[in-house]
Protein backbone atom coordinates (compact mmCIF):
# COMPACT_ATOMS: atom_id res chain seq x y z
CA UNK A 1 0.00 0.00 0.00
CA UNK A 2 1.55 3.53 -0.97
CA UNK A 3 1.56 6.52 1.50
CA UNK A 4 -1.20 8.45 2.10
CA UNK A 5 -1.65 11.83 1.71
CA UNK A 6 -1.03 14.25 4.37
CA UNK A 7 -3.04 16.19 5.84
CA UNK A 8 -1.62 19.50 6.11
CA UNK A 9 -2.41 21.31 9.21
CA UNK A 10 -0.24 22.94 12.45
CA UNK A 11 1.14 19.69 14.03
CA UNK A 12 0.25 20.36 17.88
CA UNK A 13 2.60 18.14 19.23
CA UNK A 14 5.60 20.49 19.67
CA UNK A 15 8.55 17.63 19.94
CA UNK A 16 6.85 16.34 16.55
CA UNK A 17 6.86 19.84 15.21
CA UNK A 18 10.13 20.51 15.56
CA UNK A 19 10.98 16.99 13.86
CA UNK A 20 8.96 17.71 11.23
CA UNK A 21 10.66 21.02 10.87
CA UNK A 22 14.14 19.77 11.02
CA UNK A 23 13.85 16.84 8.17
CA UNK A 24 11.38 19.40 5.68
CA UNK A 25 13.93 22.51 6.08
CA UNK A 26 16.73 20.30 5.54
CA UNK A 27 15.00 18.72 2.14
CA UNK A 28 13.72 22.48 1.36
CA UNK A 29 17.63 23.55 1.69
CA UNK A 30 18.52 20.17 -0.77
CA UNK A 31 15.76 21.09 -3.02
CA UNK A 32 17.13 24.65 -3.86
CA UNK A 33 20.58 23.10 -4.09
CA UNK A 34 19.55 20.99 -6.56
CA UNK A 35 17.57 23.29 -8.98
CA UNK A 36 20.28 25.96 -8.34
CA UNK A 37 22.96 23.37 -10.05
CA UNK A 38 20.75 21.52 -12.67
CA UNK A 39 19.44 24.25 -13.98
CA UNK A 40 21.80 27.20 -13.49
CA UNK A 41 19.14 29.22 -11.58
CA UNK A 42 19.94 31.76 -8.70
CA UNK A 43 18.03 30.43 -5.57
CA UNK A 44 17.78 32.26 -2.80
CA UNK A 45 16.11 30.79 0.66
CA UNK A 46 15.34 32.32 3.85
CA UNK A 47 13.37 30.52 6.92
CA UNK A 48 12.60 31.76 10.32
CA UNK A 49 11.83 28.73 12.78
CA UNK A 50 9.52 29.24 15.35
CA UNK A 51 11.56 30.58 18.05
CA UNK A 52 12.53 33.11 15.12
CA UNK A 53 15.81 31.74 14.05
CA UNK A 54 17.50 31.80 10.84
CA UNK A 55 18.08 29.07 7.60
CA UNK A 56 18.99 30.68 4.50
CA UNK A 57 20.60 29.24 1.65
CA UNK A 58 21.99 31.04 -1.48
CA UNK A 59 23.50 29.61 -4.57
CA UNK A 60 25.33 32.88 -4.77
CA UNK A 61 27.94 33.28 -2.17
CA UNK A 62 26.52 36.60 -1.35
CA UNK A 63 23.09 36.69 -0.71
CA UNK A 64 22.75 40.23 -0.55
CA UNK A 65 23.24 40.71 -4.68
CA UNK A 66 19.81 38.07 -4.97
CA UNK A 67 17.90 40.58 -2.70
CA UNK A 68 19.13 43.59 -4.38
CA UNK A 69 17.92 41.99 -7.61
CA UNK A 70 14.84 40.76 -6.30
CA UNK A 71 13.82 44.27 -4.93
CA UNK A 72 14.61 46.03 -8.05
CA UNK A 73 12.51 43.56 -10.05
CA UNK A 74 9.47 44.24 -7.59
CA UNK A 75 10.28 48.23 -7.42
CA UNK A 76 9.80 47.94 -10.79
CA UNK A 77 6.36 45.68 -10.57
CA UNK A 78 5.19 48.18 -8.17
CA UNK A 79 5.52 51.33 -10.01
CA UNK A 80 3.69 49.77 -12.77
CA UNK A 81 0.59 49.78 -10.48
CA UNK A 82 -0.48 53.14 -10.43
CA UNK A 83 -3.64 52.45 -8.33
CA UNK A 84 -1.31 51.85 -5.20
CA UNK A 85 -1.86 54.33 -2.62
CA UNK A 86 1.36 56.12 -1.89
CA UNK A 87 0.97 55.22 1.63
CA UNK A 88 1.70 51.45 0.82
CA UNK A 89 4.80 52.09 -1.16
CA UNK A 90 6.19 53.96 1.91
CA UNK A 91 5.29 51.01 3.79
CA UNK A 92 6.79 48.52 1.25
CA UNK A 93 10.20 50.77 0.87
CA UNK A 94 10.13 50.56 4.59
CA UNK A 95 9.70 47.24 5.28
CA UNK A 96 12.30 46.34 2.37
CA UNK A 97 14.87 48.97 4.09
CA UNK A 98 13.97 46.83 7.62
CA UNK A 99 14.89 43.23 6.13
CA UNK A 100 17.71 44.62 4.49
CA UNK A 101 19.08 46.05 7.51
CA UNK A 102 18.61 42.59 9.57
CA UNK A 103 20.56 40.91 6.88
CA UNK A 104 23.50 43.37 6.96
CA UNK A 105 23.46 43.43 11.04
CA UNK A 106 23.09 39.62 10.83
CA UNK A 107 26.27 38.89 8.41
CA UNK A 108 28.15 41.77 10.60
CA UNK A 109 27.59 39.67 13.16
CA UNK A 110 28.40 36.30 11.70
CA UNK A 111 31.86 38.03 10.15
CA UNK A 112 32.65 38.70 13.45
CA UNK A 113 32.10 35.23 14.44
CA UNK A 114 29.07 35.50 16.64
CA UNK A 115 25.52 33.68 16.02
CA UNK A 116 26.59 31.07 13.70
CA UNK A 117 24.48 28.38 15.59
CA UNK A 118 21.93 27.76 13.00
CA UNK A 119 24.38 28.05 9.79
CA UNK A 120 24.93 25.18 8.30
CA UNK A 121 28.24 23.14 7.11
CA UNK A 122 27.69 25.22 3.17
CA UNK A 123 26.82 28.25 4.93
CA UNK A 124 30.08 27.88 7.03
CA UNK A 125 32.23 27.61 4.13
CA UNK A 126 30.65 29.87 2.41
CA UNK A 127 31.32 32.33 5.30
CA UNK A 128 35.08 30.90 5.55
CA UNK A 129 35.56 31.68 1.45
CA UNK A 130 34.37 35.34 1.87
CA UNK A 131 37.06 35.89 5.23
CA UNK A 132 39.59 34.02 3.31
CA UNK A 133 39.14 36.23 0.47
CA UNK A 134 38.99 39.91 2.11
CA UNK A 135 41.74 38.95 4.13
CA UNK A 136 43.67 38.18 0.89
CA UNK A 137 42.60 41.02 0.38
CA UNK A 138 43.80 43.19 3.17
CA UNK A 139 47.13 41.34 2.96
CA UNK A 140 48.08 42.31 -0.61
CA UNK A 141 47.01 46.04 0.06
CA UNK A 142 49.41 45.87 3.32
CA UNK A 143 52.40 44.51 1.22
CA UNK A 144 51.40 46.82 -1.26
CA UNK A 145 52.04 50.05 1.09
CA UNK A 146 54.99 47.93 2.75
CA UNK A 147 56.79 48.52 -0.35
CA UNK A 148 55.83 51.82 -2.21
CA UNK A 149 57.22 52.69 1.62
CA UNK A 150 60.29 50.58 1.59
CA UNK A 151 60.80 52.50 -2.02
CA UNK A 152 60.30 56.07 -1.23
CA UNK A 153 62.59 55.27 1.62
CA UNK A 154 65.60 54.01 -0.57
CA UNK A 155 64.92 57.04 -2.66
CA UNK A 156 65.45 59.51 -0.07
CA UNK A 157 68.42 57.90 1.60
CA UNK A 158 70.10 57.74 -1.75
CA UNK A 159 69.23 61.61 -2.13
CA UNK A 160 70.75 61.98 1.17
CA UNK A 161 73.96 60.06 0.10
CA UNK A 162 74.05 62.32 -3.37
CA UNK A 163 73.59 65.20 -0.82
CA UNK A 164 76.23 64.00 1.57
CA UNK A 165 78.75 63.62 -1.00
CA UNK A 166 78.49 66.80 -2.77
CA UNK A 167 78.76 68.86 0.72
CA UNK A 168 82.16 66.20 1.42
CA UNK A 169 83.18 67.14 -2.20
CA UNK A 170 82.51 71.15 -1.60
CA UNK A 171 84.53 71.17 2.10
CA UNK A 172 88.09 69.36 0.42
CA UNK A 173 87.61 71.83 -2.36
CA UNK A 174 87.51 74.40 0.40
CA UNK A 175 90.34 73.24 2.70
CA UNK A 176 92.52 72.78 0.39
CA UNK A 177 92.39 76.34 -1.01
CA UNK A 178 93.02 77.45 2.46
CA UNK A 179 96.05 75.05 2.43
CA UNK A 180 96.89 76.85 -0.70
CA UNK A 181 96.32 80.41 0.67
CA UNK A 182 98.03 79.71 3.82
CA UNK A 183 100.91 78.40 2.04
CA UNK A 184 101.57 81.22 -0.12
CA UNK A 185 100.94 83.21 2.75
CA UNK A 186 103.77 82.06 4.37
CA UNK A 187 105.88 81.85 1.13
CA UNK A 188 105.32 85.39 0.78
CA UNK A 189 106.71 86.09 4.65
CA UNK A 190 110.04 84.10 3.80
CA UNK A 191 110.25 86.01 1.03
CA UNK A 192 110.02 89.14 3.03
CA UNK A 193 112.41 88.25 5.76
CA UNK A 194 114.80 87.22 3.45
CA UNK A 195 114.98 90.36 1.09
CA UNK A 196 115.10 92.11 4.63
CA UNK A 197 118.35 90.74 5.26
CA UNK A 198 120.32 90.29 2.71
CA UNK A 199 119.35 93.69 0.89
CA UNK A 200 121.85 96.25 1.88
CA UNK A 201 121.01 100.22 3.44
CA UNK A 202 122.24 102.83 1.98
CA UNK A 203 124.66 105.21 3.88
CA UNK A 204 123.84 108.67 4.31
CA UNK A 205 128.20 109.55 2.67
CA UNK A 206 127.92 113.28 3.93
CA UNK A 207 128.14 112.58 7.31
CA UNK A 208 131.23 110.28 6.58
CA UNK A 209 132.78 112.99 4.76
CA UNK A 210 132.29 115.37 7.26
CA UNK A 211 133.58 113.59 10.11
CA UNK A 212 136.51 113.69 8.18
CA UNK A 213 137.14 116.81 7.04
CA UNK A 214 136.80 117.41 10.51
CA UNK A 215 139.20 114.82 11.69
CA UNK A 216 141.46 116.06 8.92
CA UNK A 217 141.43 119.40 10.37
CA UNK A 218 142.35 118.40 14.12
CA UNK A 219 144.85 116.77 15.70
CA UNK A 220 143.93 113.56 13.63
CA UNK A 221 145.48 114.73 10.71
CA UNK A 222 146.83 110.81 10.44
CA UNK A 223 143.55 109.26 9.96
CA UNK A 224 142.88 107.82 6.36
CA UNK A 225 139.88 109.35 4.68
CA UNK A 226 137.16 106.42 4.17
CA UNK A 227 137.36 105.85 0.30
CA UNK A 228 133.62 105.83 -1.70
CA UNK A 229 133.52 102.04 -1.48
CA UNK A 230 132.50 102.36 2.39
CA UNK A 231 129.21 103.62 1.64
CA UNK A 232 128.33 100.88 -0.04
CA UNK A 233 129.15 98.29 2.85
CA UNK A 234 126.12 97.61 5.78
CA UNK A 235 125.84 99.68 8.34
CA UNK A 236 126.82 96.99 10.83
CA UNK A 237 130.25 95.98 9.04
CA UNK A 238 130.74 100.24 9.84
CA UNK A 239 133.03 100.10 13.23
CA UNK A 240 134.18 103.43 14.90
CA UNK A 241 137.86 104.32 15.26
CA UNK A 242 138.78 104.60 18.85
CA UNK A 243 141.96 106.37 18.20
Amino acid sequence: MGRGRVQLKRIENKINRQVTFSKRRSGLLKKAHEISVLCDAEVALIVFSTKGKLFEYSSDPCMERILERYERYSYAERQLVASEPQTENWTLEHAKLKARLEVLQKNQRNFMGQDLDGLSIKELQNLEHQLDSALKHIRSRKNQLMYESISELHKKDKALQEQNNTLSKKIKEKEKALAQRAQLERHGDEMDLTSSVLVPQPVETSNIRGSSQVRGDGDNEGTPTPTRANAILPPWMLRPTNE
